[in-house]
């Protein structure tokens, strides 16, 4: 007996001492550095975020009055925060960045954090332009590191059962034949966002439009997911500026439609809805699926009564939390599924399309797709 607990003494301590020697044998935090905090989403990570598993090794922030804000308001304490955003990277050495800047400053990130081996997320969308976004897919390749991007849609347990009803062998709602998708609010400057989000987000160059590209990203987003990478055929959208007095440089609404060999998407992008919105409607050959929300859906197929149902992240194994599912694609424990939501090639196909909405706004004319943004 007494030989018995020695054994097990013995490998206890020889163990722990294997662990000291080589840490990443144990559950080691992955290191992440905030770039930008003038997004309205990017108090998400200090307020609800950051987990156990995570470590914040770096702030970086261009405009000192909000970085003291932020130190300030999270008890950030002074050797957390640069101004410098190589100078952070060099020094901090983290394994992933959380972009949370103008989308036009996107590019740049990942030109430096590339070469040094850092995973990048961005806050939705990818890039201001098809071309800027080429060129942080080529150095996400080329240094082999992950690029995603993050939507609040991404991690909605609606989003994901409406891709599972439409995405089982045999489906009873048969091929999708249309996509309708509503997002936006009553406008930036109408609900409120801070000062130096609304400078950017209404600029033609650092936000890459209004809310054709604000809110018009989300439908591109999901209805590439719901179309398995699908490339559409042609892109046809009409912006409009109903407030110019408080929007005098970009569009506060956009009807995008997007013709695919089989199906067709509707994306309805405002900054004029009467209040906030993210749903959509997905309508099948023999049924349909409409959501509410973020939890709420109804579906209905054909010799059936309509069905209203709550659904929770648990019954789906999501992960609610984007940076939670970004530590898990760094450690390897978990790998997107082909055009999911956050994958860059699913994002390179949205670009894509905003690329083309943008275009034929400007035309006045439908625009036909020849090259492929993914392959």
């Amino acid at each position: 007996m007494k030989i018995t607990v020695f054994i097990k003494c013995f490998f206890v301590l020889l163990f722990a001492n294997i662990m000291l020697v080589n840490p990443s044998l144990g559950q080691e935090k992955v290191k992440f550095a905030m770039v930008g905090l003038s997004h309205g989403h990017s108090p998400w990570f200090f307020e609800w975020g950051q987990q156990e598993n995570m470590e914040l090794v770096g702030v970086f922030e261009p405009n000192e009055d909000l970085l003291d804000k932020f130190q300030q308001r999270y008890n950030l304490k002074g050797d957390l925060l640069f101004t410098d955003l190589e100078e952070m990277l060099t020094k901090k050495k983290p394994d992933g960045i959380l972009v949370f800047g103008p989308i036009y400053h996107h590019l740049q990130a990942v030109e430096l954090a590339a070469p040094l081996g850092i995973h990048v997320m961005v806050e939705k969308p990818l890039a201001t332009t098809l071309a800027d976004a080429e060129k942080m897919k080529a150095l996400a390749i080329k240094h082999h590191i992950h690029l995603l991007v993050d939507y609040e849609t991404s991690w909605y347990p609606t989003t994901e059962q409406t891709f599972r009803f439409f995405n089982k062998p045999q489906t009873a709602y048969g091929d999708i034949r249309k996509m309708v998708f509503h997002h936006g609010h009553e406008g930036p400057k109408e609900i409120g966002v801070g000062p130096e989000f609304l400078e950017w987000l209404t600029d033609p160059v650092k936000n890459g439009g209004g809310a054709l590209v604000d809110f018009g990203c989300y439908g591109a987003n999901i209805m590439t997911y719901l179309m398995h990478g699908e490339s559409p055929v042609a892109v046809t959208a009409v912006t409009k500026t109903y407030k110019p007095e408080t929007y005098p440089k970009v569009d506060d609404e956009a009807t995008i439609i997007v013709d695919y060999q089989d199906a067709q998407g509707i994306i309805q992008a405002s900054w004029n809805w009467p209040f906030g919105r993210k749903d959509m409607e997905v309508y099948g050959v023999k049924g349909y699926v409409i959501t509410k929300d973020d939890t709420e859906l109804r579906y209905r197929t054909k010799g059936n009564g309509e069905v209203v149902e709550q659904i929770n992240q648990e019954d789906l194994g999501l992960v609610s939390n984007p940076f939670e599912y970004f530590k898990q694609v760094i450690k390897g424990e978990l790998v997107p599924p082909p055009f999911s939501p956050y994958t860059l090639e699913n994002n390179m196909r949205v670009m894509e399309i905003l690329e083309a909405a943008k275009e034929s706004a400007k035309r006045g004319e439908k625009v036909m797709l020849k090259n492929d943004a993914v392959h």
